[in-house]
This record gives structure tokens, sequence and C-alpha cells, in this order.
């Protein structure tokens, strides 16, 4: 009996090593995925800062891809002293609960080998955050401070959209629990608050010198048009990342989740991420036959669906976007009639994209039953929502720019608009051999004639 004893608790003891192997192993299969997640989406950034720098004009073309940079280094630090905590702490409205593990001087926010979980989440968010900072950076190209922009990038991409992300994608946050609220892929939650932040600084910014002439819109031709194509299909390339990020590795038997604990997998969201990007490209060719807009309809139709990843039917998201590319163009017609100069059409590509994407959730998947008792998803219950993200963008985003302006922070004098932002702020030319004196241009032929 005594040696049968010991062979079970042999066995016993064996078995519990192994469980402890295979847990180990899923948990670092879980940081390793938020880890690539994380550098697929550093991508979106290189993107971000070719798209800009092509856009611009070439004696603004640096301070373009100077800004994102700047702004992806200030955003991580400000998103590690205090966005986590946001997130954690203001689920249920304007009124913080106490996280104390969420403050930077807790154990679970730097190295510690029993928690294996918090870093990599953390950064994920934060790049979801510095994607936020970049969304506003395009539109004010050309014409902002740096100084202003950066404290305006910070505010949006280390503080605000947070508060939106513990409102719509916390466990606890209160248009889960009461709205039914589903944004799996972060249309409202990024893109919408980035988008209507952007809206509220461009009104108070005020249009390029030139854009507008006696009332009528005029072009304000990019420098380079090859190298914002090229920046836009970065930012599609990772977008995988971000978009996986947006889903949950859960270790155990339980498999894929979404945010909100309600099962999915990469399948559903390789299928309608594709067919969405597929789809805004042919909405937005269609609707203006321009190369800009035909490869930023890429963007549109990734959005459009992003809230319903995990519920669509490939074919529905197909349609949804090419629909929402259309109306996205039309959106920045709108826009730039009323006088707002967007240089990159953000606001319609992010912004009404982003509520679109709410609405059509609430239209097509009403009635999905949500997980944890919470209302099932409604058209209602995401109108209202969506309205919420555009208003937590749209109100700090118009009055801060505002009191910059006030201040006379917010622009550059027009001097420096007019010789560009490179050479005054930056001190520097993108292509100095654009200005050699032709006189110099001239003897060089001549030169290499004569040798």
């Amino acid at each position: 009996m005594g040696t049968e004893t010991l062979t079970l608790e042999s066995l016993q003891a064996s078995l519990d090593a192994q469980q402890a192997i295979i847990e180990m192993h899923q948990s670092m299969n879980m940081e390793v995925f938020y880890w690539w997640c994380t550098a697929l989406m550093l991508m979106i950034h290189a993107g971000f800062l070719a798209y800009e720098m092509g856009a611009s004009r070439s004696k603004n073309a640096l301070a373009a891809g100077v800004k994102n940079i700047l702004a992806l280094a200030m955003i991580i630090p400000v998103f590690y002293l205090v966005g986590w905590w946001v997130y954690l702490s203001f689920p249920g409205g304007l009124i913080p609960v106490s996280v104390s593990a969420a403050l930077p001087w807790s154990a679970s926010m730097g190295p510690n080998l029993d928690e294996m979980g918090t870093g990599v989440f953390w950064a994920a968010f934060a790049l979801f955050g510095a994607t936020s900072g970049s969304i506003l950076s395009g539109a004010v190209i050309e014409r902002i401070r740096v100084s202003a922009f950066l404290i305006l990038t910070v505010l949006v991409g280390g503080i605000v959209w947070i508060l939106g992300a513990a409102w719509g994608w916390h466990p606890d946050g209160w248009m889960l629990a009461k709205l039914g609220y589903h944004d799996v892929g972060a249309s409202g939650v990024v893109h919408a608050v980035a988008g209507f932040f952007t809206l509220g600084v461009l009104i108070n910014l005020g249009p390029r010198r030139g854009k507008f002439i006696n009332g009528i819109a005029q072009t304000i031709a990019p420098h380079s048009l090859p190298m914002t194509l090229i920046g836009l299909m970065m930012i599609i390339f990772g977008f995988f990342g971000f978009l996986g990020g947006c889903i949950i590795f859960n270790t155990g038997d339980i498999g894929w989740t979404t945010i909100y604990n309600t099962p999915t997998n990469l399948s559903a969201f390789a299928f309608n991420t594709l067919m969405g990007f597929a789809g805004g490209i042919v909405g937005c060719y269609f609707a203006t036959r321009d190369p800009f807009w035909t490869m930023s309809g890429g963007l549109v139709g990734i959005i459009s669906v992003a809230a319903g990843l995990d519920l669509y039917d490939p074919a529905l998201a197909f349609i949804v976007a090419a629909g929402v590319g259309v109306m996205a163009v039309k959106f920045a017609q709108l826009l730039e009639r009323r006088g707002i100069d967007d240089a990159v059409g953000a606001v319609a590509v992010h912004g009404f994209a982003g509520v679109a994407a709410l609405i059509l959730v609430g239209v097509f998947a009403s009635g999905t039953p949500n997980a944890n008792g919470y209302p099932p998803i409604s058209l209602s219950g995401q109108m209202i929502a969506s309205v919420v993200m555009a208003l937590v963008g749209f109100v700090p985003g118009y009055g801060v720019s505002l009191a910059l302006k006030k201040l006379n922070l917010l622009r550059v004098p027009e001097k420096v608009e007019d010789l560009g932002i490179d050479e005054v702020e930056l001190i520097a030319k993108s292509y100095p051999e654009a200005n050699v004196p032709a006189t110099v241009q001239s003897e060089v032929p001549n030169k290499l004639g004569s040798a």
C-alpha cells in the first residue's frame, strides 16, 4: 500500500510539473504574440512619417517627419506615467477609482518575473495611443508650430483616447455595461476620438496660406505623391499588428476572445480586414479617380469594418467598406466647402469612418448578445456611443487649441509659413541640392564634358 501511495504521489507530482511547464509556455506565447503585434505597429508610424512627408511641400517635409518621431517619443512616457492609470481608473465615467497597480511605481509596471501580462499589454496600448497622435499630425502639416503640435499630440495620444477606451473597452466600462457597446477593432476608441479631436484643432488652426482664394479651395500638391502612397501602404501593413493587438490571447483552454470576452479568432479578423481594405479602395477610387484617395480608401475600409470584425460576413464587410469609402470622400469635400483645410483627409478617413463603423455595427448586428450579462448590441446604443466618442475627442481638441491660439502659440507666423518650417524651426533642408544656383548647375555638364 505504501509503495502504491508513493507511486500515485510521484505521478501527481509529475503531472503537476508538466502542467506548470505548459502554463509557462502558454504565458510566453501570449507575451510573444503581443510583442510582435507591437513591433508591427511601429510600421504604422514609419508609414505616417513617409505619408506626411510626401504630402507636404518640400519646404515642410522634414518638419512633418520630425513631428511624427517626436510624437512617438513623447506619447510613450506620458502613457506610462498617466495613460495606463486613466484606463484602469475611469471605467465608470469622470470620477476615478483607486487602482494602485496602475501607478508607474507599482510592481507590475516594471520588470517582474511573477507577472507576464502587464508589460506587453501596456506596450500595445501605448502604440494605440501613438497612432491616435499620428492621426492628428497629417491634418495640420505646414502651418502648426512644432511645440503646439507636441502639446496636442501628447494630450490625445497619452490621455484623451484612453479615456474613451476606459469607457468602451474596459470590462467595467459604462458604455459596455449600459449600452452594450461593441468596438473590437478600435474604430471608436482610437479613430473616432482622434479624428474629431483633429477637427477641433483644425477649426482653430485655420487653412494653409493659399488654400482658399475668394472662398474657392485650391489644390496644394504634395511634393512626392509616390512617397505618400508608399507610406499609406506601410500603414496598412502595420494595421495587422494594430488589429492583432485588439484580440485577446487567452491561456488555458479558452482560446481567442474579443476584448469583450466573446469568442472569436484570427481567421475572422483576416477575412474582414482584407475585404474591408479592398472595399475601401474600390469605393474611394470610383468616388474620385484620385491616386491619393484611392490608397487612403484602404485605411477607410479597414476602419469602417474594424468595430465589427468578429461579426461580419466577408461579403458584407466589402460592401460596408466600399459604401463608407464613397461617403468619406463626400464628407471630406463637405469640410473643405466649410473652409476646413485637412491636408490629408484625416477627419474623414478616421473620424467619419470611425463613427460610421460604430453605427453600422448597430445596424447589422443589433440584438447580438454580449458576454457577462451585459446588454446586447443595439442601434440606439451604438449611436449614443458614437456621439460620446466624437465629443470625447472634439471638446479637448477644440478647447486646448483655442487656448494655444489665444496665446499666439498655435500657428507659425506668415513669414515662416512662406519660407518653410524646415528652415526656421529645424534649420535644415530636406533637398538641399535643389537650391544649387542655376549658374552652378549649368557649369557642371561643361566641366564633365571638358574632362
